[in-house]
């Protein structure tokens, strides 16, 4: 997801007073149990439950709800079967799939259409021929495109470690597996949901879809007709369908019943559909009330950067919430900010440990002060992390006793 590439983890340290957390949901954690071998602190954890979430799915999700960023980024190269297994066995709520299309108009898991980082295609002299210069949603990259390689072609590539120099253990997965399409990850996780007797959740994006329909390569068609062969068409399917850009949620409305998540970054930015359409409103304008509102008319939630919900000060240290939290819950939105990582090098300031950007710092503390504002999940690349941060923020709110306000994301 996200245009997060580096650094959008924000945080708050709370002191005092149990925090005003939002009731939890009624049913067991999603795959809570055993600990996962082969991988560094995976232990997984319950997290304790109470009311409804407000997504409409009978409160098989807790809050916070833990969303598996690109699988167990963390710990895998991105978008793989391996990244998304681990997320699952590890005990992850949700789990999430970016989506870009083929020459052949496949739709295939990766974060961006743009594979030169996260394949080992320039390796492969049968395709040095391929590598070109293009502007997407405004931003001049040179590399290697998906839409400019069939499925066939793109299955001869591996997948390789995004942030080799952050996350050098991951490279030791390079070129274990291929890029996955849409479809094998959505057979991948019916067939994981028998074998656990329970649904796995997924979290789709459709990424720079305005950019794709003009190459006549639209994402939403193809897309709801996915949806609809593995049964997750509904209103109370076990999936989110997320973009960056509103009409892309409003194109789906219309196929397909599967709740929509309009994902928001930094304040002056623009959707790059309003960019297209001349429509000047800034996603400053989205989180006012009026944006709530117009939002909430076609979408159940919203996913903004973290810095919408506790912006940081020129040190990089943490300021006081905003009150986009109350007022999206206000409007009957739920809120799945991003991105929360374990490396010094994503987290703010007040949650570094030692100097090494690499190295783990305070991501508990920094999770603890996420939950603190109420929202209703969070996506994480180390969801073992974010499993164990939820569980012990669930049990402080319970042994803080009134600090919650016992209700649903719409009161």
């Amino acid at each position: 997801m996200a245009n997060d590439e580096y650094g959008d983890a924000a945080g708050r340290r709370r002191t005092g007073a149990s925090p005003g957390r939002r009731a939890v949901l009624g049913a067991a954690v999603l795959g809570a149990g055993a600990t996962v071998a082969g991988a560094p602190g995976v232990a997984r954890a319950d997290a304790r439950h109470g009311h409804g979430h407000g997504h409409g799915h009978g409160g098989e999700l807790p809050v916070p709800t833990v969303i598996a960023h690109r699988g167990a980024s963390g710990y895998r190269p991105e978008h793989t079967l391996g990244s998304y297994q681990l997320a699952l066995d590890m005990g992850a709520h949700v789990i999430e799939q970016d989506v870009v299309p083929t020459k052949d108009g496949r739709l295939v898991c990766r974060h961006e259409n743009d594979i030169t980082g996260t394949t080992d295609v320039a390796a492969h002299p049968e395709f040095a021929d391929r590598r070109t210069t293009k502007t997407v949603d405004g931003t001049k990259l040179t590399g290697w495109f998906t839409e400019d390689f069939t499925l066939a072609e793109l299955k001869t590539l591996r997948a390789k470690e995004r942030i080799p120099g952050t996350r050098q253990r991951n490279t030791l997965y390079d070129g274990r597996w291929e890029i996955p399409t849409l479809d094998e990850v959505l057979r991948w996780a019916d067939k994981e949901g028998r074998r656990r007797g329970r649904r796995v959740w997924l979290h789709i994006e459709t990424k720079h879809p305005t950019y794709f329909r003009k190459l006549g390569l639209g994402l939403e068609e193809p897309l709801a007709k996915l949806l609809r062969r593995h049964d997750r068409h509904r209103r109370n399917s076990p999936t989110f369908l997320q973009s960056f850009e509103p009409s892309s949620i409003q194109r789906l409305r219309k196929l397909v019943d599967t709740p929509g998540v309009v994902l928001l970054s930094s304040a002056g930015s623009r959707p790059w559909d309003f960019v297209e359409a001349n429509d000047p409103r800034t996603v400053a304008d989205l989180i006012k009330p009026a944006g709530l509102k117009w939002m909430a008319s076609f979408a159940k939630g919203i996913g903004p950067t973290l810095d919408l919900i506790i912006p940081k000060g020129p040190d990089g240290r943490l300021l006081e919430p905003t009150t986009l939290v109350r007022d999206a819950h206000a409007r009957g939105l739920i809120l799945h900010p991003y991105t929360m990582r374990n490396e010094n090098t994503f987290l703010p300031a007040d949650f570094k440990k030692g100097t090494d950007a690499a190295a783990y710092g305070d991501a508990f503390g920094a999770f603890k002060a996420y939950f603190a504002t109420g929202i209703d999940g969070i996506f994480s690349d180390n969801p073992d992390t974010a499993l164990l941060a939820a569980a012990d923020f669930a049990a402080g709110s319970s042994a803080g006793g009134s600090g919650g306000s016992g209700g649903s994301v719409n009161e």
